[in-house]
Protein backbone atom coordinates (compact mmCIF):
# COMPACT_ATOMS: atom_id res chain seq x y z
CA UNK A 1 0.00 0.00 0.00
CA UNK A 2 1.33 3.45 -0.91
CA UNK A 3 2.38 5.70 1.95
CA UNK A 4 0.89 8.88 0.48
CA UNK A 5 -2.51 9.96 1.74
CA UNK A 6 -3.41 11.71 -1.54
CA UNK A 7 -3.22 10.59 -5.14
CA UNK A 8 -3.40 13.68 -7.35
CA UNK A 9 -6.12 15.78 -5.73
CA UNK A 10 -7.84 12.78 -4.09
CA UNK A 11 -7.70 11.90 -0.39
CA UNK A 12 -7.46 8.40 1.09
CA UNK A 13 -8.06 7.10 4.60
CA UNK A 14 -8.64 3.89 6.56
CA UNK A 15 -11.63 3.47 8.89
CA UNK A 16 -11.72 0.72 11.54
CA UNK A 17 -15.23 -0.59 12.23
CA UNK A 18 -16.75 -1.73 15.52
CA UNK A 19 -20.11 -3.28 14.71
CA UNK A 20 -21.86 -0.83 12.41
CA UNK A 21 -19.97 2.25 13.64
CA UNK A 22 -16.58 3.76 12.74
CA UNK A 23 -14.41 3.28 15.85
CA UNK A 24 -11.08 4.64 14.59
CA UNK A 25 -9.92 6.76 11.64
CA UNK A 26 -6.48 7.41 10.19
CA UNK A 27 -4.99 8.79 7.04
CA UNK A 28 -3.49 6.34 4.58
CA UNK A 29 0.04 7.48 5.42
CA UNK A 30 -0.56 6.73 9.11
CA UNK A 31 -1.92 3.28 8.24
CA UNK A 32 1.20 2.69 6.13
CA UNK A 33 3.30 3.27 9.26
CA UNK A 34 1.39 0.51 11.04
CA UNK A 35 2.02 -1.82 8.09
CA UNK A 36 5.76 -1.04 8.22
CA UNK A 37 5.78 -2.09 11.88
CA UNK A 38 6.99 1.26 13.25
CA UNK A 39 4.11 1.49 15.71
CA UNK A 40 1.46 -0.82 17.13
CA UNK A 41 -2.02 -0.61 18.61
CA UNK A 42 -2.11 -2.32 22.01
CA UNK A 43 -5.92 -2.20 22.20
CA UNK A 44 -6.12 -4.30 19.01
CA UNK A 45 -3.66 -7.00 20.15
CA UNK A 46 -4.52 -10.49 18.84
CA UNK A 47 -7.56 -9.17 16.93
CA UNK A 48 -8.91 -9.73 13.42
CA UNK A 49 -10.03 -6.21 12.49
CA UNK A 50 -12.67 -5.22 9.96
CA UNK A 51 -11.49 -2.08 8.14
CA UNK A 52 -12.44 0.05 5.14
CA UNK A 53 -10.13 1.84 2.71
CA UNK A 54 -11.87 5.09 1.71
CA UNK A 55 -10.98 7.05 -1.44
CA UNK A 56 -12.37 10.60 -1.47
CA UNK A 57 -12.68 13.24 -4.17
CA UNK A 58 -11.20 16.74 -3.67
CA UNK A 59 -14.68 17.80 -2.53
CA UNK A 60 -14.66 14.99 0.09
CA UNK A 61 -17.22 12.86 -1.74
CA UNK A 62 -16.82 9.09 -1.37
CA UNK A 63 -15.49 7.61 -4.63
CA UNK A 64 -14.38 4.10 -3.62
CA UNK A 65 -14.66 1.73 -0.65
CA UNK A 66 -12.68 -1.48 -0.06
CA UNK A 67 -13.94 -3.58 2.88
CA UNK A 68 -10.90 -5.63 4.02
CA UNK A 69 -9.68 -7.62 7.03
CA UNK A 70 -6.30 -7.32 8.76
CA UNK A 71 -4.89 -9.17 11.77
CA UNK A 72 -2.96 -7.49 14.63
CA UNK A 73 -0.63 -9.79 16.58
CA UNK A 74 -0.15 -10.14 20.35
CA UNK A 75 1.91 -6.92 20.41
CA UNK A 76 -0.70 -4.96 18.46
CA UNK A 77 1.38 -4.87 15.25
CA UNK A 78 -0.18 -5.37 11.83
CA UNK A 79 0.36 -8.72 10.14
CA UNK A 80 3.67 -8.42 8.26
CA UNK A 81 2.44 -10.77 5.52
CA UNK A 82 -0.63 -8.61 4.74
CA UNK A 83 -0.22 -7.25 1.19
CA UNK A 84 -3.71 -6.53 -0.13
CA UNK A 85 -3.42 -3.81 -2.89
CA UNK A 86 -6.37 -1.79 -1.55
CA UNK A 87 -5.56 1.36 -3.55
CA UNK A 88 -5.52 -0.58 -6.84
CA UNK A 89 -8.73 -2.38 -5.88
CA UNK A 90 -10.38 0.96 -5.05
CA UNK A 91 -9.93 2.02 -8.68
CA UNK A 92 -11.13 -1.28 -10.16
CA UNK A 93 -14.20 -2.02 -8.04
CA UNK A 94 -17.64 -2.53 -9.51
CA UNK A 95 -20.41 0.04 -9.10
CA UNK A 96 -21.88 0.36 -5.62
CA UNK A 97 -24.42 2.59 -3.85
CA UNK A 98 -24.59 6.38 -4.24
CA UNK A 99 -23.20 8.12 -1.13
CA UNK A 100 -23.84 11.64 -2.37
CA UNK A 101 -21.36 11.99 -5.23
CA UNK A 102 -22.71 9.40 -7.63
CA UNK A 103 -22.27 5.59 -7.57
CA UNK A 104 -19.06 4.60 -5.79
CA UNK A 105 -16.63 1.84 -6.73
CA UNK A 106 -17.06 -1.04 -4.29
CA UNK A 107 -14.92 -4.07 -3.38
CA UNK A 108 -16.23 -6.50 -0.75
CA UNK A 109 -16.60 -10.23 -0.18
CA UNK A 110 -19.73 -10.53 -2.36
CA UNK A 111 -18.20 -8.25 -5.01
CA UNK A 112 -14.67 -9.62 -5.09
CA UNK A 113 -12.19 -9.43 -8.02
CA UNK A 114 -10.94 -12.79 -9.25
CA UNK A 115 -7.35 -11.95 -8.26
CA UNK A 116 -8.23 -11.50 -4.54
CA UNK A 117 -9.18 -14.12 -1.96
CA UNK A 118 -12.66 -13.54 -0.55
CA UNK A 119 -11.31 -14.43 2.92
CA UNK A 120 -9.36 -11.14 2.90
CA UNK A 121 -12.60 -9.16 2.48
CA UNK A 122 -15.94 -8.79 4.30
CA UNK A 123 -19.48 -7.71 3.42
CA UNK A 124 -21.05 -4.48 4.70
CA UNK A 125 -24.39 -4.55 6.48
CA UNK A 126 -27.10 -2.65 4.59
CA UNK A 127 -29.87 -3.22 7.17
CA UNK A 128 -31.68 -0.01 8.19
CA UNK A 129 -30.39 1.12 11.58
CA UNK A 130 -27.04 -0.69 11.24
CA UNK A 131 -25.97 0.41 7.77
CA UNK A 132 -22.18 0.56 7.33
CA UNK A 133 -22.47 2.86 4.31
CA UNK A 134 -24.39 5.46 6.29
CA UNK A 135 -21.87 5.27 9.18
CA UNK A 136 -18.98 5.82 6.75
CA UNK A 137 -20.80 8.70 5.08
CA UNK A 138 -21.38 10.41 8.46
CA UNK A 139 -17.71 9.97 9.38
CA UNK A 140 -16.62 11.49 6.05
CA UNK A 141 -18.97 14.44 6.53
CA UNK A 142 -17.61 15.01 10.05
CA UNK A 143 -14.06 15.18 8.54
CA UNK A 144 -12.27 14.49 11.83
CA UNK A 145 -9.07 13.84 9.81
CA UNK A 146 -9.16 17.49 8.65
CA UNK A 147 -8.86 16.85 4.93
CA UNK A 148 -8.82 20.00 2.86
CA UNK A 149 -12.07 20.34 0.94
CA UNK A 150 -11.98 21.88 -2.56
CA UNK A 151 -14.65 24.45 -3.31
CA UNK A 152 -17.13 23.50 -6.07
CA UNK A 153 -16.75 25.45 -9.35
CA UNK A 154 -19.17 28.30 -9.96
CA UNK A 155 -22.20 27.16 -11.92
CA UNK A 156 -23.22 29.09 -15.02
CA UNK A 157 -26.86 29.94 -15.39
CA UNK A 158 -27.53 28.32 -18.74
CA UNK A 159 -31.17 28.24 -19.86
CA UNK A 160 -32.51 24.78 -20.74
CA UNK A 161 -35.27 24.21 -23.26
CA UNK A 162 -38.39 22.40 -22.07
CA UNK A 163 -37.91 19.23 -24.11
CA UNK A 164 -34.26 18.97 -23.13
CA UNK A 165 -35.19 19.44 -19.49
CA UNK A 166 -37.73 16.64 -19.69
CA UNK A 167 -35.16 14.37 -21.36
CA UNK A 168 -32.66 15.13 -18.59
CA UNK A 169 -35.31 14.37 -15.94
CA UNK A 170 -36.13 11.07 -17.68
CA UNK A 171 -32.45 10.18 -17.95
CA UNK A 172 -31.97 11.02 -14.29
CA UNK A 173 -34.92 8.80 -13.32
CA UNK A 174 -33.46 5.89 -15.27
CA UNK A 175 -30.07 6.41 -13.62
CA UNK A 176 -31.66 6.50 -10.17
CA UNK A 177 -33.65 3.36 -10.94
CA UNK A 178 -30.51 1.55 -12.18
CA UNK A 179 -28.64 2.66 -9.05
CA UNK A 180 -31.48 1.40 -6.81
CA UNK A 181 -31.44 -1.98 -8.58
CA UNK A 182 -27.64 -2.26 -8.10
CA UNK A 183 -27.99 -1.45 -4.39
CA UNK A 184 -30.73 -4.07 -3.94
CA UNK A 185 -28.64 -6.71 -5.74
CA UNK A 186 -25.67 -5.88 -3.52
CA UNK A 187 -27.84 -6.17 -0.43
CA UNK A 188 -29.14 -9.58 -1.58
CA UNK A 189 -25.55 -10.78 -2.14
CA UNK A 190 -24.44 -9.60 1.31
CA UNK A 191 -27.47 -11.20 2.99
CA UNK A 192 -26.72 -14.49 1.21
CA UNK A 193 -23.12 -14.29 2.39
CA UNK A 194 -24.23 -13.63 5.99
CA UNK A 195 -26.65 -16.57 5.76
CA UNK A 196 -23.91 -18.90 4.53
CA UNK A 197 -21.58 -17.81 7.34
CA UNK A 198 -24.33 -18.25 9.95
CA UNK A 199 -25.20 -21.71 8.61
CA UNK A 200 -21.53 -22.76 8.68
CA UNK A 201 -21.18 -21.52 12.27
CA UNK A 202 -24.37 -23.37 13.30
CA UNK A 203 -23.10 -26.59 11.73
CA UNK A 204 -19.74 -26.16 13.46
CA UNK A 205 -21.39 -25.62 16.86
CA UNK A 206 -23.63 -28.61 16.21
CA UNK A 207 -20.64 -30.86 15.47
CA UNK A 208 -18.89 -29.66 18.65
CA UNK A 209 -21.99 -30.21 20.78
CA UNK A 210 -22.54 -33.72 19.40
CA UNK A 211 -18.86 -34.57 19.96
CA UNK A 212 -19.08 -33.30 23.56
CA UNK A 213 -22.12 -35.51 24.19
CA UNK A 214 -20.30 -38.47 22.68
CA UNK A 215 -17.30 -37.87 24.92
CA UNK A 216 -19.54 -37.57 27.97
CA UNK A 217 -21.34 -40.78 27.07
CA UNK A 218 -18.05 -42.62 26.47
CA UNK A 219 -16.70 -41.42 29.85
CA UNK A 220 -19.87 -42.61 31.59
CA UNK A 221 -19.63 -45.95 29.81
CA UNK A 222 -16.02 -46.36 30.97
CA UNK A 223 -17.00 -45.58 34.55
CA UNK A 224 -19.81 -48.10 34.32
CA UNK A 225 -17.47 -50.80 32.94
CA UNK A 226 -14.90 -50.16 35.70
CA UNK A 227 -17.60 -50.38 38.37
CA UNK A 228 -18.98 -53.53 36.77
CA UNK A 229 -15.50 -55.14 36.78
CA UNK A 230 -14.99 -54.18 40.42
CA UNK A 231 -18.32 -55.74 41.37
CA UNK A 232 -17.50 -58.95 39.51
CA UNK A 233 -14.19 -59.17 41.35
CA UNK A 234 -16.00 -58.59 44.66
CA UNK A 235 -18.54 -61.30 43.81
CA UNK A 236 -15.70 -63.69 43.02
CA UNK A 237 -13.98 -63.00 46.34
CA UNK A 238 -17.27 -63.37 48.17
CA UNK A 239 -17.89 -66.72 46.48
CA UNK A 240 -14.44 -67.86 47.56
CA UNK A 241 -15.23 -66.80 51.15
CA UNK A 242 -18.53 -68.65 51.01
CA UNK A 243 -16.72 -71.75 49.85
CA UNK A 244 -14.19 -71.33 52.64
CA UNK A 245 -17.05 -70.87 55.09
CA UNK A 246 -18.74 -74.06 53.93
CA UNK A 247 -15.45 -75.96 54.17
CA UNK A 248 -14.83 -74.63 57.64
CA UNK A 249 -18.40 -75.38 58.68
CA UNK A 250 -18.02 -78.96 57.47
CA UNK A 251 -14.68 -79.24 59.26
CA UNK A 252 -16.15 -77.88 62.45
CA UNK A 253 -19.06 -80.28 62.24
CA UNK A 254 -16.68 -83.22 61.85
CA UNK A 255 -14.49 -82.05 64.71
CA UNK A 256 -17.53 -81.42 66.95
CA UNK A 257 -18.36 -85.11 66.88
CA UNK A 258 -14.96 -86.06 68.29
CA UNK A 259 -14.06 -82.95 70.26
CA UNK A 260 -16.92 -81.80 72.43
CA UNK A 261 -14.52 -79.83 74.58
CA UNK A 262 -13.61 -77.56 71.73
CA UNK A 263 -17.22 -77.08 70.72
CA UNK A 264 -17.61 -73.71 72.40
CA UNK A 265 -14.54 -72.27 70.67
CA UNK A 266 -15.65 -73.73 67.34
CA UNK A 267 -19.11 -72.22 67.77
CA UNK A 268 -17.57 -68.86 68.52
CA UNK A 269 -15.49 -69.07 65.36
CA UNK A 270 -18.59 -70.05 63.37
CA UNK A 271 -20.42 -67.02 64.76
CA UNK A 272 -17.47 -64.80 63.84
CA UNK A 273 -17.29 -66.20 60.35
CA UNK A 274 -21.05 -65.82 59.98
CA UNK A 275 -20.80 -62.17 60.98
CA UNK A 276 -18.03 -61.70 58.43
CA UNK A 277 -20.19 -63.41 55.83
CA UNK A 278 -23.17 -61.20 56.68
CA UNK A 279 -20.98 -58.11 56.44
CA UNK A 280 -19.69 -59.19 53.02
CA UNK A 281 -23.25 -59.93 51.94
CA UNK A 282 -24.32 -56.39 52.90
CA UNK A 283 -21.34 -54.97 50.95
CA UNK A 284 -22.42 -57.00 47.92
CA UNK A 285 -25.98 -55.66 48.22
CA UNK A 286 -24.66 -52.09 48.38
CA UNK A 287 -22.55 -52.72 45.27
CA UNK A 288 -25.62 -54.14 43.50
CA UNK A 289 -27.56 -51.01 44.39
CA UNK A 290 -24.75 -48.84 42.97
CA UNK A 291 -24.81 -50.91 39.77
CA UNK A 292 -28.56 -50.36 39.41
CA UNK A 293 -28.11 -46.60 40.05
CA UNK A 294 -25.31 -46.36 37.46
CA UNK A 295 -27.34 -48.30 34.91
CA UNK A 296 -30.31 -45.98 35.51
CA UNK A 297 -28.05 -42.93 35.21
CA UNK A 298 -26.62 -44.29 31.94
CA UNK A 299 -30.14 -44.89 30.59
CA UNK A 300 -31.30 -41.38 31.65
CA UNK A 301 -28.32 -39.75 29.95
CA UNK A 302 -28.95 -41.67 26.73
CA UNK A 303 -32.66 -40.80 26.69
CA UNK A 304 -32.73 -37.39 28.39
CA UNK A 305 -34.43 -34.56 26.49
CA UNK A 306 -32.12 -31.81 25.18
CA UNK A 307 -31.80 -28.63 27.23
CA UNK A 308 -34.53 -26.10 26.44
CA UNK A 309 -33.63 -23.67 23.66
CA UNK A 310 -30.39 -25.57 22.93
CA UNK A 311 -29.29 -26.51 19.42
CA UNK A 312 -30.33 -30.15 19.96
CA UNK A 313 -33.73 -28.98 21.27
CA UNK A 314 -34.27 -26.89 18.11
CA UNK A 315 -33.27 -29.89 15.99
CA UNK A 316 -35.66 -32.16 17.86
CA UNK A 317 -38.56 -29.67 17.61
CA UNK A 318 -37.75 -29.13 13.89
CA UNK A 319 -37.37 -25.38 14.35
CA UNK A 320 -33.81 -25.92 13.07
CA UNK A 321 -32.89 -28.51 10.44
CA UNK A 322 -29.57 -30.21 9.87
CA UNK A 323 -28.90 -30.64 6.16
CA UNK A 324 -26.16 -32.88 4.69
CA UNK A 325 -25.08 -33.30 1.09
CA UNK A 326 -23.73 -36.46 -0.55
CA UNK A 327 -23.26 -37.26 -4.28
CA UNK A 328 -26.04 -39.43 -5.56
CA UNK A 329 -28.34 -38.43 -2.70
CA UNK A 330 -28.23 -34.65 -2.88
CA UNK A 331 -29.25 -32.53 0.10
CA UNK A 332 -30.74 -34.61 2.91
CA UNK A 333 -32.59 -33.14 5.88
CA UNK A 334 -31.56 -35.32 8.83
CA UNK A 335 -34.34 -36.30 11.28
CA UNK A 336 -33.39 -35.83 14.93
CA UNK A 337 -33.44 -39.61 15.47
CA UNK A 338 -30.90 -40.15 12.64
CA UNK A 339 -28.27 -37.57 13.77
CA UNK A 340 -26.26 -40.04 15.89
CA UNK A 341 -26.41 -42.72 13.15
CA UNK A 342 -25.32 -40.21 10.50
CA UNK A 343 -22.29 -38.87 12.35
CA UNK A 344 -21.20 -42.40 13.27
CA UNK A 345 -20.77 -43.23 9.53
CA UNK A 346 -21.94 -40.57 7.02
CA UNK A 347 -20.96 -42.68 3.99
CA UNK A 348 -22.92 -45.70 5.21
CA UNK A 349 -25.93 -43.45 5.85
CA UNK A 350 -25.71 -42.02 2.31
CA UNK A 351 -25.38 -45.54 0.86
CA UNK A 352 -28.51 -46.65 2.68
CA UNK A 353 -30.43 -43.67 1.30
CA UNK A 354 -29.38 -44.82 -2.18
CA UNK A 355 -30.54 -48.38 -1.49
CA UNK A 356 -26.96 -49.72 -1.63
CA UNK A 357 -24.51 -51.21 0.82
CA UNK A 358 -21.46 -49.15 1.76
CA UNK A 359 -18.89 -50.98 -0.48
CA UNK A 360 -21.14 -50.64 -3.55
CA UNK A 361 -21.71 -46.94 -2.84
CA UNK A 362 -17.99 -46.33 -2.37
CA UNK A 363 -17.26 -48.13 -5.67
CA UNK A 364 -19.77 -45.87 -7.48
CA UNK A 365 -18.41 -42.77 -5.67
CA UNK A 366 -14.87 -43.57 -6.86
CA UNK A 367 -16.22 -43.80 -10.44
CA UNK A 368 -18.30 -40.60 -10.01
CA UNK A 369 -15.36 -38.54 -8.74
CA UNK A 370 -12.93 -39.94 -11.33
CA UNK A 371 -14.74 -41.48 -14.34
CA UNK A 372 -11.92 -43.41 -15.98
CA UNK A 373 -11.37 -47.00 -17.12
CA UNK A 374 -10.26 -49.21 -14.19
CA UNK A 375 -9.05 -52.12 -16.29
CA UNK A 376 -5.56 -53.26 -15.31
CA UNK A 377 -3.09 -54.99 -17.55
CA UNK A 378 -1.17 -58.08 -16.61
CA UNK A 379 1.55 -55.81 -15.19
CA UNK A 380 -0.95 -54.00 -12.96
CA UNK A 381 -1.06 -50.78 -15.03
CA UNK A 382 -4.51 -49.14 -15.04
CA UNK A 383 -5.98 -47.93 -18.37
CA UNK A 384 -7.34 -44.56 -17.04
CA UNK A 385 -9.14 -43.81 -20.33
CA UNK A 386 -12.03 -41.34 -19.61
CA UNK A 387 -15.48 -42.95 -19.64
CA UNK A 388 -19.03 -41.63 -19.43
CA UNK A 389 -19.96 -40.75 -15.81
CA UNK A 390 -23.00 -42.54 -14.33
CA UNK A 391 -24.69 -39.98 -12.09
CA UNK A 392 -27.10 -42.34 -10.30
CA UNK A 393 -25.62 -44.95 -7.87
CA UNK A 394 -28.41 -47.47 -8.54
CA UNK A 395 -27.66 -47.44 -12.29
CA UNK A 396 -23.93 -48.09 -11.91
CA UNK A 397 -22.64 -51.50 -13.14
CA UNK A 398 -19.19 -52.35 -11.78
CA UNK A 399 -16.89 -53.80 -14.42
CA UNK A 400 -19.00 -52.31 -17.23
CA UNK A 401 -19.61 -48.59 -16.63
CA UNK A 402 -16.07 -48.15 -15.31
CA UNK A 403 -14.51 -49.70 -18.44
CA UNK A 404 -13.82 -48.06 -21.80
CA UNK A 405 -15.41 -49.59 -24.91
CA UNK A 406 -12.24 -51.46 -25.81
CA UNK A 407 -11.84 -53.14 -22.41
CA UNK A 408 -15.56 -53.86 -22.17
CA UNK A 409 -15.13 -56.03 -25.25
CA UNK A 410 -11.89 -57.52 -23.96
CA UNK A 411 -13.40 -58.53 -20.61
CA UNK A 412 -16.62 -59.73 -22.25
CA UNK A 413 -14.65 -62.24 -24.41
CA UNK A 414 -12.21 -63.28 -21.71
Amino acid sequence: MASAEKVGDEHSAVFFMDGSEVSRQMRASEFGAFLDGYVGLSDLADTDVKAVFVLLSPRLEVRSLVFFRIYFDEEGRADASWNLPVEQLARKGAKGPDLGGGPIRLVCRSQCPASVSADDLWDPDMTPGSNHFQSIRRAVEANSLKFRKAEPPAEENIPVLGDESREQDSSGDRARLAQLIREQRLRIKTLQSVHRDALSELQRENRHEIQALRNELADLQQRYERQKLSNEQLKKRLAERNEQYLDMQEQIANEAASKNREGAAANAEVVLLKEQLDRRQRELELRDEKIVALEQENYDLQHQAPAEDSLMDHLKNQSVFLVAYHPGVGHVTLPYSDIETYFRNPVSYAAARCGLNEPAYREWLEHYENPVCHHKSGKGVQCNEPVMRVSQPSEFRPGVDDRCEHHQLVEAHS
